[in-house]
This record gives structure tokens, C-alpha cells and sequence, in this order.
């Protein structure tokens, strides 16, 4: 192991000249994108309810009348069946995510020397300096504002709101707002959506230390100030919002940078530094600046800052809500994809890593999204299914969970998969912690009871039949979209069931395990693969990004090398199988958490390597979603955490699996406060010649051990440490 520790931040000696380069703040409502230009500053202001509205009908489609003929017709070998089962709408996006608008600050032009821009992830805290001139940016935690300070001697600046940020409608309703204050100034910026009712107003307060302040509409000119601090909120709303009454709440917050700091930093902090990853890097490849490591995909120090990176984005996206397609950040009004929570692999894969790497803040904002939307999912169950419970739309804005999105080549609405997939990360994080919230118990129960609902039709063999069924989002060779029995849908249902009942002993747990007996098994298809769709004469379509199908191997434990190895044999022979389509990054990283499921270490580096190779990390060390830095995404970003603990340590409520998928590129190094689901927290060491692992159990139980020597039984006492030694692999 190097002497040096791991950088916990990355730096650059230019501003950034695009917004997809510029350093992130957020507090999981508010985001910041910060440039740094010491000339011609720019933070773009983004919020997690920022959505632009639209012409859409977001009801569910009124289908459940004519399902028992869809299900007979699909059944009687119509494979094309359900391509008429909608309600003829067009596809609808959901409201797309936009940016508020930009603070900008302009100062006079000088020599420039001795720029550099850096992140601190333990802090949040965005920095820029050149020449005497610093800026600090943060998004509080503490206080739900973005906090800006410029310091530097006889500080001449001209600040105003810009809404003019790319693609932007022409329609937007702009009004300005600037008053002098005792501290300095309040501006205001309110934009009117065209042909809506709803409008986002931002307010920032800015308190001038020294010099004067004189409004030049419709921003403010300073002049010999020592610093200035601005503090800003924006939020959307109906009609009109009192920008006093807001300056007033803004007013009311500490006038003094550092005490503001604080206040968000003991919370901040606190998250971000429970887990650590050190790869033994270079200690001279870890002083680079990102942009010039990116450079370097074979370096360790790469990983160690994307590791760093990605659990500081990730912690700063979620509050609110989870992250979304963009995390929190966007500085362009067309966002890809509608900047959506897109449930169906790109969510679960981006909040991952939340029980492993100790950040139930992230588990939360998940399971706000799911519970503020219950009541849509149910609508969705009664409308298209005709059921009781609930039913999850594969995509949301985050204002309604209703099944909109859907057209004949992603028949959406039908994929009944969702609740159990979105529900999963919950109950990971109840087993993490050894208690079992209200909430999810009852979300589990009305998962369980739409499964009782649907589940009413059989084959030949008596077991129950999904119909209909679909695999995000892919289709059979030789059939549609919409079919019988993929492989999620059964993995789910069997997962939902099973859950609830755990959770719910008793005559309905009896019910409930009773009807996942009768759901068929997995099916091995005439390649050796485990089909994706387990229904005869249904063909598999490998080149696909998605790997829905492998659903039990991650993240559920009902296929393991341990338990069920033919099955496993068979899922690892279908990821061998599978293309990478268009080489999308959730793809590959997706491909990555099965493989270490699996146990195979060199699958699991290809992956890796293609993500790291492939030029999908911004200077801001945000992704994108496909190579050269196309398409600014953060599933790469917010993923990849999760990929090199799964390399490095799982878990289940019994079982300890140690280095189970270690590339032979990372030779040594050490994972630190990393959370099992058994209650324990577990430090690991590794080196060429072998590894210590101290386990310090929250809860007393007995678990399987499964390292590279093969199994044993660890007794472990709440309280009392457990430390293993383990000989070279």
C-alpha cells in the first residue's frame, strides 16, 4: 500500500468552457453547476421539481376490460396480440427537467495567472481562484440554499439572473425583479411557462461587505466590495410567489459564510466519509487534474476518483427526490430522455450502491418517490389490469406515477415487474439495518395483492402464467414486445410474494407463498442460456443494453453460484451471450454487477474497461450516457460505486461473500465502512499475498462465508469484532 491516502475532490487549471464540464453542488433539492471563470462567472441554478409542463394526458390508458381477450388471444399463439392494446394515444414523454437560470457575475478582464478550480467532495464545496479573486460555492444541506461568496480586494462585480440558457422556449413569461437592500441588493427572476399556469421564481440575496451597490436593471453593479455573498433559492409554483416575503427567508439565514458552512458540512461530511476506497494508486497520478487522468484508464488512482466522484454525486442528487437520468444538474432546457426517473434499469442502477456504501439519505429520497406515488401505481393496477395493488409506470417527472409512456415499440404499461424492482432497495436497506419500516411492509402487501389479482391464468402444467408479459426493453426474436413469461416478470412476482409474506405472517403469507409455488421455473433455452422469455417456442434477441432477464442474479439472490449452480451456469452462459447494442453505459455497468454476482472477475474488468475506456467521464467527472462524451447521463457516474464493492464484498441476510470478482489489475488496496445486510460493518485489506477483513457486527447471528477456499460458518456477536485472515487467491 502507498503511503499517500485516496483524493477525496479533482481539480482543473481552466474554467470550464461547457456546462457538461462544470463541478456540481447540490443538497438533494437544489443543484449547482459552477464555471469558474474568474471574468465571467456563471452558476447554474437547477431543482428537483423543475418541470416544464405540457399538452399531456397523464391518466393511465382504460384497458382492463379488454385484457381477458388480450390474454386469450397471446395464449392461443398471437404473438403480435398486443401491439392494438393501448388506448390509441401517440407516445408521451413526462415533463421534461430543465435548469432555472444562471447567477452571473462579471468582473474586469486581468492577467488570469494562477487559475485553478477545484471540488472538495467531503465539503461540497466548489472553488475557483485567480489572481487574489476566489469564489465558493456550496448547496446547503443545513438551510436548502446555494451559497456563493466572492472574496478578494476592492472587488468590482456586475451580477445579475440570466435565463437565456440553450434551448430555452421562445414562450417563457420573464420578469425581473432588483431592489436595494441595508446588505446590498435582492433579485428576483421569475419565468411563466407558455400556456401554463406554473412558473419557477428564483430569488437570491446578495450581502456586500464594503464598497457600494447601485442597481443597473436589471441586475446590480458592486464596486471596492471586500465580499460578497449571495444566497439563492428558486421553486415552482401557481401563480405568483412574494419575492419579499422569500427575501425576507433569506435574510433570516447567518450572514456569515463559514457559519453557513459549517451548519451544512456536519451533515454533509458525515455521509460522504463512512465508506472509502483506496486502490493503492500513484500518488502522482492521484495529484492530476481529471481531467488529464481520465487520460489514463489503466491508472488506479482513475477508479479510486470515480469511486470518490460517484458517491459524491450521487449523495448530492438525492433528497427530494433520487437521482435522475441527469442526477440533479442540467444546464440545457432538452434534457435526453426528459431528464426522467427512468424506473425500468436506470434508477435502481444509479442508487446501487445506497445500503453497501452507508447512505441511507439516498435509500429515503428513493422511498420518497415511491410513496408519494402509491396512489398512481394503484390507479395504474385498476386501469390496465382491472386489479387491486399497485402497478409502477417505467417512467416518471416525478409529479405523477401514472403509466403514460408507452408506445407499440416500448409497451411500457405493461410491464408489472416495477413495484418489486423499485421496492427491492428498500428492503435491502431494512435487512442493512435490522428493522422493518411501516411503509414498505404495506407497499409489499399491495404488490402481493396485484399478483393475486392477475395471476389467473395457467399452462398446461399447471403453473400460473404472466400474460401479458415484457422485458425492459427488449423483445423475442420471433414475437412482439408485449408476450408471456419474461424472466423479470417472474423473478418479481416470485420476489413480491415471497417479501410480503416475510413481512406479513400469517394467513396471508400462507396465500401468498402458496401462489409463488405455482409460478414456473426459469427456462434454459437451446443455446445452454437462461431464456428471457420462459415460455416455448419464444427465441432470445442477445444484442440488447438492457438485462432485465438476469433479474435474479442481480440485484435478487434467487440465482447464486452457492444455491442454484446450473441456473447460475445457465445466466452466466446468457451474459456471455449478450451484446452491447449501442454502447450505452448503464449497459455496461449493468453487465458488470451481474458478472460479480457471478464470480467472474475477468468479465467484470471488460466491463469496467469499457466505460473507462470508452472517453464517458466529463472534466466535471460526471458521465454521459454513451463514449466521446454524448449525451450528459449520470447512470455511469452514480453506478460505478456500486460495481467495485460488488467486486470486492457481498452480502445477504446470511451470507458473506468475500472478494469474489477482484480484477487482477487492482492487486492491493482497501474498502473501508462498508454496510452488509446482515447488520454488520465490515472493513477489507487485500494485497498479492492475501487479505484481513475486520467485521463489526451491530446484530449477534450466524452467517455462511464464502471466499476463494470455499464455505464456513461465521458466529458473530453483536459488538464484538470479528477479524479474518485469508491466504492469497
Amino acid at each position: 500500500m502507498t503511503g499517500s491516502a485516496p483524493v477525496h475532490g479533482t481539480w482543473e487549471p481552466q474554467p470550464a468552457a461547457r456546462w457538461e464540464d462544470a463541478f456540481l453542488s447540490g443538497n438533494g433539492r437544489h443543484g449547482a453547476l459552477v464555471f469558474g471563470d474568474p471574468h465571467a462567472d456563471r452558476v447554474v441554478v437547477t431543482h428537483h421539481t423543475l418541470v416544464r409542463p405540457g399538452g399531456r394526458d397523464p391518466r393511465p390508458p382504460q384497458l382492463a376490460g379488454d385484457l381477458p381477450g388480450l390474454q386469450d388471444r397471446l395464449l392461443a399463439g398471437d404473438t403480435t396480440a398486443a401491439e392494438d392494446f393501448t388506448d390509441g394515444r401517440p407516445l408521451q414523454w413526462v415533463q421534461p427537467f430543465h435548469p432555472a437560470f444562471q447567477v452571473r457575475l462579471g468582473r474586469p478582464e486581468d492577467s488570469g495567472h494562477d487559475y485553478r478550480r477545484d471540488v472538495d467532495f467531503t465539503t461540497g464545496v466548489v472553488r475557483a481562484a485567480c489572481a487574489g479573486w476566489t469564489s465558493r460555492v456550496f448547496v446547503s444541506r443545513a438551510d436548502d440554499v446555494i451559497v456563493q461568496h466572492v472574496g478578494g480586494p476592492g472587488l468590482t462585480l456586475d451580477i445579475d439572473l440570466d435565463p437565456r440558457l440553450p434551448g430555452a422556449p421562445a414562450g417563457l413569461g420573464i420578469g425581473h425583479g432588483a431592489v436595494l437592500t441595508p446588505e446590498g441588493a435582492l433579485l428576483s427572476l421569475r419565468a411563466r411557462y407558455p400556456d401554463s399556469d406554473r412558473a419557477c421564481t428564483g430569488v437570491t440575496q446578495i450581502t456586500v461587505t464594503g464598497g457600494t451597490t447601485t442597481l443597473v436593471p436589471p441586475g446590480v453593479h458592486v464596486e471596492g466590495a471586500r465580499s460578497v455573498l449571495l444566497l439563492t433559492r428558486v421553486r415552482r409554483h401557481t401563480g405568483e410567489v412574494d419575492v419579499l416575503a422569500e427575501g425576507r427567508a433569506l435574510r433570516d439565514l447567518p450572514a456569515d459564510y463559514d457559519e453557513l458552512l459549517d451548519r451544512h458540512a456536519a451533515l454533509h461530511r458525515t455521509a460522504y466519509e463512512r465508506v472509502t476506497l483506496d486502490l493503492a494508486a500513484d500518488p502522482a497520478e492521484r495529484a492530476l487534474p481529471g481531467s488529464e487522468l481520465l487520460k489514463q484508464p489503466r491508472s488506479a488512482a482513475l477508479p479510486e476518483r470515480l469511486f470518490a466522484a460517484g458517491r459524491y454525486h450521487l449523495l448530492s442528487a438525492a433528497g427530494l427526490f433520487p437521482p435522475r437520468l441527469t442526477g440533479l444538474w442540467t444546464g440545457d432546457w432538452n434534457t435526453a430522455w426528459s431528464g426522467a426517473f427512468t424506473n425500468d434499469a436506470n434508477l435502481n442502477l444509479q442508487t446501487a450502491s445506497a445500503a453497501a456504501a452507508a447512505l441511507p439519505e439516498v435509500t429515503e429520497a428513493h422511498a420518497n418517490l415511491v410513496h408519494r406515488q402509491l396512489p398512481d401505481w394503484r390507479d395504474n393496477a385498476r386501469a390496465i389490469f382491472g386489479t387491486r395493488g399497485v402497478v409502477a409506470p417505467a417512467h416518471t417527472d416525478g409529479e405523477s406515477g401514472h403509466s403514460y409512456h408507452y408506445n407499440r415499440e416500448y409497451p411500457l404499461h405493461l410491464w408489472t415487474a416495477g413495484a418489486d424492482w423499485l421496492l427491492k432497495p428498500l428492503v435491502d436497506h431494512d435487512e442493512t439495518h435490522g428493522t422493518r419500516d411501516p411503509r414498505t411492509a404495506a407497499a409489499l402487501a399491495e404488490a402481493a395483492l396485484f399478483y393475486e389479482d392477475f395471476l389467473t391464468r395457467t399452462d398446461e402444467n399447471g403453473h400460473l402464467v404472466v400474460v401479458p408479459s415484457y422485458s425492459p426493453e427488449n423483445r423475442p426474436s420471433n414475437a412482439s414486445w408485449g408476450t408471456i413469461n419474461a424472466a423479470m416478470d417472474l423473478s418479481a412476482a416470485r420476489h413480491a410474494l415471497r417479501t410480503a409474506a416475510a413481512y406479513h405472517p400469517g394467513p396471508d403469507a400462507d396465500r401468498w407463498n402458496a401462489l409463488a409455488d405455482r409460478l414456473p421455473p426459469h427456462r434454459v433455452n437451446e443455446d445452454g442460456a437462461l431464456a428471457e422469455w420462459a415460455w416455448p417456442g419464444l427465441t432470445d434477441s442477445y444484442d440488447h443494453r438492457h438485462l432485465s432477464h438476469l433479474y435474479g442474479v442481480w440485484p435478487l439472490d434467487e440465482i447464486t453460484p452457492y444455491d442454484t449452480p446450473e441456473l447460475a451456469a445457465a445466466a452466466h452462459h446468457a451474459l456471455e451471450l449478450r451484446g452491447a447494442e449501442n454502447d450505452s453505459a448503464h449497459g455496461h455497468l449493468h453487465h458488470a454487477l451481474v458478472a460479480a454476482r457471478l464470480r467472474d472477475a475477468d468479465r467484470v474488468a471488460h466491463a469496467l474497461g469499457q466505460v473507462l475506456d470508452g472517453d464517458f467521464f466529463h472534466a466535471s467527472l460526471m458521465s454521459a450516457h454513451y463514449p466521446a462524451r454524448d449525451v450528459y447521463n449520470a447512470d455511469a457516474a452514480h453506478t460505478l460505486p456500486a460495481v467495485l464493492i460488488e467486486m470486492l464484498v457481498q452480502s445477504t441476510p446470511d451470507r458473506l461473500v468475500l472478494l469474489p470478482a477482484l480484477p487482477a489489475t487492482y492487486p492491493e488496496g482497501a474498502l473501508r465502512g462498508v454496510r452488509t445486510r446482515f447488520g454488520a460493518e465490515l472493513d477489507l485489506t487485500w494485497t498479492r499475498d492475501g487479505a484481513t477483513v475486520v467485521i463489526r457486527p451491530g446484530r449477534t447471528h450466524r452467517v455462511e462465508l464464502r471466499t476463494s477456499s470455499g464455505p464456513e460458518s461465521l458466529h458473530l456477536v453483536a459488538g464484538e469484532d470479528h477479524v479474518l485472515t485469508l491466504r492469497a487467491w
